[in-house]
C-alpha cells in the first residue's frame, strides 16, 4: 500500500517554512506522495456546498507543486484535485509539464470536475459545461505532452501550427488520476485515466466506488496504453495498519492520509502526525 499525505498547501501549511517542514517529514518518514487540495476561490459566506470557510488559506496548486518540487527529492508530487474544467487547458499543460521536469518525473496530474457553482461563476466558466470540459480538456493536455506537432480540434480548445516544449519527463505522460464519486466519473477514470481518486471516503463507501468502477469498466473502452486503473482513497477517519489492509483488500493501491484539524505554530501538528503515521503504519 502506498501512502500519501493530503493538503500540504491548505491551512497552517499555507506557509514557506510550515511546508517545507512537513515536505521533508514526508520524505524522511517514507511516504510515497503530497497531495495539494484546490479551490481558487471560496464562498463567503460560506454556505453548502462550500467544504471550508472563506478565509481558509489554500496557495495555489501549481505554485505549491513547484515549491514542493524545490524542497523534496524523492516523494511524488500531485495536484489532488485540481479543477480541470476551471482551468485554460493549454496554459495548464505548459505550467505542468514544468513541474514534472523541475521534479524531475514525479508529477501526478489529479483533475477533477468541481461541485461549487459559485466558483464557476467567478471564474467565467459556466456550470452546466464542467463535465464536457474535463473530458476534453484531459485529452488537450494529453495532446501537449505526447505530441511532437501537437493537433487539437476540440469545442473548447484548436490546437494547430504550435509547439510546446519541453515535454514532461514521464513517458508517455505524467500519470492521470481523475477524482469524483459519481457515475460520470467512474466513467471518465475508466476511459481516460491512469487511476483513480476517491476523497473522505470509508471502507463501505470505497467498496461502493469500486463497484462503480467495475460496472463502467463494463461498459467503456479503455485504451491499453493506460493500463491498469490505480485506485486512491483518502480515508474518512485515522487510519491504522488493520484499516490500510481492509482498503487494501478492496483493491486500493493508494492511501492519501488526510491529517484533520492541525495545532501547533507553522504546521507543527503536521510534523506530528506525519511521524505518528509513519510508526503506525511501518513505513
Amino acid at each position: 500500500m502506498k501512502i500519501g499525505f493530503f493538503g500540504f498547501n491548505n491551512g497552517p501549511l499555507a506557509d514557506p517554512d510550515a511546508m517545507a517542514a512537513v515536505l521533508r517529514a514526508l520524505e524522511a518518514c517514507g511516504f510515497e506522495s503530497a497531495w495539494t487540495g484546490e479551490h481558487v476561490v471560496l464562498i463567503d459566506p460560506q454556505e453548502p456546498p462550500s467544504p471550508v470557510p472563506p478565509d481558509f488559506p489554500m496557495l495555489d496548486t501549481v505554485a505549491a507543486l513547484a515549491f514542493a518540487a524545490g524542497v523534496t527529492s524523492r516523494i511524488r508530487l500531485a495536484s489532488g484535485i485540481i479543477l480541470l474544467a476551471q482551468r485554460n487547458p493549454v496554459v495548464l499543460a505548459k505550467e505542468l509539464s514544468g513541474i514534472d521536469r523541475l521534479s524531475r518525473g514525479r508529477l501526478i496530474f489529479g483533475v477533477g470536475v468541481g461541485y461549487v457553482e459559485r466558483e464557476f461563476e467567478t471564474i467565467g466558466v459556466p456550470y452546466a459545461e464542467r463535465g464536457a470540459r474535463v473530458t476534453e480538456h484531459i485529452e488537450t493536455i494529453r495532446t501537449l505532452w505526447t505530441e511532437e506537432q501537437p493537433r487539437f480540434d476540440g469545442r473548447f480548445t484548436r490546437i494547430a501550427g504550435v509547439q510546446q516544449k519541453p515535454m514532461p519527463v514521464q513517458q508517455p505522460h505524467p500519470p492521470i488520476v481523475i477524482g469524483g464519486m459519481s457515475d460520470a466519473a467512474y466513467r471518465r477514470a475508466v476511459r481516460q485515466g491512469n487511476g483513480w481518486y476517491g476523497f473522505a471516503q470509508g471502507v463501505d463507501a470505497a467498496a461502493a466506488s469500486v463497484r462503480g468502477l467495475e460496472r463502467a469498466a463494463r461498459h467503456e473502452d479503455r485504451p491499453a496504453s493506460l493500463g491498469e486503473l490505480e485506485i486512491t482513497v483518502t480515508p474518512d477517519r485515522p487510519v491504522d495498519r488493520d484499516l490500510a489492509k481492509r482498503y487494501e483488500d478492496l483493491g486500493v493501491s493508494r492511501l492519501v492520509l488526510l491529517p484533520g484539524r492541525l495545532t501547533g505554530e507553522e504546521g507543527a501538528g503536521a510534523v506530528r502526525f506525519v511521524e505518528e503515521t509513519a510508526a503506525t503504519l511501518g513505513l
